[in-house]
């Protein structure tokens, strides 16, 4: 290789060589793909054809049974038209060869939340989708109903890919659905090649690299695996469903609390080190102590006289960080007197599929009542899969929110009733998929009618062992802008709250001691006082559950250890054990380490409040209320 093409290819291995090995592209043909790439080379059609196979009636004779039961084994049930793709370069195709790797086009590439406007707004789009998926379209203007049909069925097409950098917004996994050739490609538990998705930096465009894995013949199928990598055969089973329905997954819907052994992974995985035991030294009454923080919400609002601020780390009483610790055995070694706003394994409040699995402690099979049932699609998919089909059997309510574990701002979050959709949300990132609320209890905005709202609450969070538990007097309100009904479930502005963060979109605020009276006077049967008790309680029953066990099991008695964290919940419709209809908490998640620009704005002592409860232990004359 000449000197300038060696150092571009050396450079091309430097940038995308991880990526290769991840996706176990062999290195043979790593140059021909460089140089495909370079020069855009589509050369798959001089060795591949698209074959429409057609199924024929059974003959009386049985001739063709065997030709019969081929295409079958090799077709995409639920297709009216079916289509293999085979070898038709007269000299086959060898494995060997470096030249044997291809470049598939993308047809589609979105992100879920814009997929629906897409459709209807890219010119030829729907179309092309259409025609791909075997969904009858005529005429110019985008039909609703075609629309519909796209959007189910994409779910057998769809493919992703997560860019590693950037904003939380821009590392959004993206789905695409590849050109014809690729999405004619059909699976098999033996395939004969390889896909990965590859984003190539030069050109910032994303293709599918497809090589063969054994050498082929003329007139061989081009397959490969859709569940690629799965050795699991129940898993394997369950991933392979939206193109080979069963319904004979007759597995318990039952989620157990994880192991002891899944929470010392988690441990290990958080590189996070426990604490040694220590004890804390009592103070004088009148210390000042020293606080060292990167938040700028606290530097420019705690004034208590008690405080002071250090702009050295090693000098400080009090550390309040934004960043997780890690290593909390040297902190309890070496500074066992500094106290901080955060506790080892407080992960397993934060992160949504720990919260799921430590609520199980409490509620039976079912958990809880005031939180979604939820499964975690990496290790309990057979579970929901279960469930869900016995809510459709029961013909029950089945729209579900797909989450991702730890992502904020209802990034990447999705409602929706297809099942398909669920199952391969499982290969993008981590995700937990929570019963959607189908009923909640709305709230009536003047010139829009009755939507969703969601609550804030501010839990303070003093010591494990004895528990003890505050929360913020004022709460806050989100709302939805456009009134609630179970349909157009990629219509943020209907299903979701969190408007603060979207561009254009109005933010509606209401103070909580002026919705009190509202909600009352819209509900004159319900007390905002009896709610907000059966509030507390969920959050007492939360935390118990959270500190039953010792660490890494449960959240860790850390005596220099305090926390404030963010709980936000909704309220459901349902109905007591004597029939009456009740107003149920529904907890959605636990934020470590929140924003609280509206808490200073609106109550300027809000930090005075926090340190004074958490810090000096003066909660007498602070705006909080001890609930365990």
């Amino acid at each position: 290789m000449e000197g300038d093409c060696a150092d571009d290819y050396k450079a091309f291995v430097s940038l995308h060589g991880p990526a290769l090995r991840a996706s176990a592209v062999p290195p043979r043909y790593w140059q021909s793909l460089w140089r495909k790439l370079e020069s855009e080379v589509f050369d798959a059609g001089e060795y591949f054809g698209i074959m429409q196979v057609e199924e024929v009636e059974e003959e009386e004779d049985g001739g063709d049974e065997e030709l019969e039961g081929e295409l079958k084994k090799n077709s995409n049930p639920g297709n009216e038209l079916c289509y293999k793709v085979i070898v038709t370069n007269e000299m086959g195709l060898q494995a060997a060869n470096s030249n044997s790797i291809f470049l598939i086009d993308h047809a589609w590439t979105y992100r879920v939340e814009h997929a629906r406007q897409q459709l209807l707004q890219v010119p030829g789009l729907l179309h092309r989708m259409a025609n791909l998926m075997g969904i009858h379209f005529h005429g110019e203007v985008p039909d609703e109903r075609a629309v519909t049909q796209v959007l189910e069925e994409m779910w057998k097409y769809n493919q992703t890919y997560q860019l590693s950098h950037g904003t939380a917004e821009e590392k959004v996994p993206v789905w695409y659905i590849m050109d014809e050739f690729g999405s004619r490609i059909q699976h098999s538990d033996e395939p004969t090649f390889a896909t990965a998705p590859l984003f190539y930096m030069r050109q910032q465009i994303a293709y599918t690299v497809l090589w063969p894995l054994r050498d082929l013949e003329t007139g061989e199928e081009v397959t490969r695996d859709f569940a690629y990598g799965e050795t699991d055969r129940l898993i394997r089973r369950c991933r392979l469903l939206p193109w080979l329905p069963s319904d004979v997954l007759e597995i318990d819907s039952f989620t157990a609390e994880p192991s002891d052994d899944h929470y010392q992974a988690i441990l290990s995985e958080n590189k996070e080190t426990l604490p040694i035991p220590i004890k804390l030294p009592v103070y004088d009454k009148n210390k000042i102590f020293k606080v060292y923080t990167d938040l700028q919400q606290v530097l420019q609002n705690l004034t208590h006289p008690r405080f002071e601020f250090t702009d050295s780390e090693q000098e400080a009483d009090i550390l309040y960080n934004f960043s997780h610790i890690k290593d909390y055995r040297k902190l309890s070694e070496e500074r066992p007197h500094v106290m901080l706003n955060q506790f080892p394994c407080e992960n397993l409040l934060t992160v949504k599929d720990c919260l799921a699995s430590i609520s199980r402690r409490i509620g039976g099979s079912e958990g809880p009542k005031w939180l979604p049932r939820t499964f975690n699609l990496r290790t309990e998919l057979p579970q929901f899969i279960s469930y869900f089909k016995q809510r459709e059997r029961r013909e029950e309510d089945n729209h579900w929110i797909c989450k991702p574990w730890n992502l904020a701002r209802s990034l990447d979050t999705h409602i929706t009733k297809s099942l398909n959709n669920i199952i391969r949300q499982r290969e993008s990132i981590p995700k937990v998929v929570s019963k959607y609320i189908e009923n909640p209890v709305l709230f009536f905005l003047e010139d829009v009618g009755l939507v969703k709202f969601d609550i804030r609450y501010i839990v303070l969070l003093r010591s494990v062992k004895p528990l003890r538990l505050h929360v913020y007097d004022v709460f806050w309100l989100r709302f939805s802008n456009r009134a609630f009904s179970l349909d157009d479930l990629d219509d943020y502005e209907k299903h979701f709250t969190v408007m603060n963060y979207a561009s254009g979109v109005s933010l509606k605020q209401i103070h909580y001691d002026e919705f009190i009276p509202l909600f009352e006077k819209q509900y004159p049967e319900y007390s905002w006082k009896s709610v907000q008790e059966d509030i507390f309680k969920a959050f007492a029953e939360l935390f118990q559950a959270a500190c039953a066990k010792p660490a890494p099991f449960g959240i860790c008695d850390y005596p220099s250890s305090r926390a404030v964290y963010a709980i936000d919940l909704m309220l459901k419709w349902d109905t007591s054990g004597n029939g009456k209809r009740v107003m149920q908490p529904q907890i959605l998640e636990v934020n470590f380490n929140p924003d609280c620009d509206r808490a200073c704005r609106y109550h300027p002592t809000f930090f005075n409040d926090v340190f004074s409860a958490l810090f000096l232990d003066e909660a007498k004359d602070c705006h909080v209320t001890a609930i365990v």
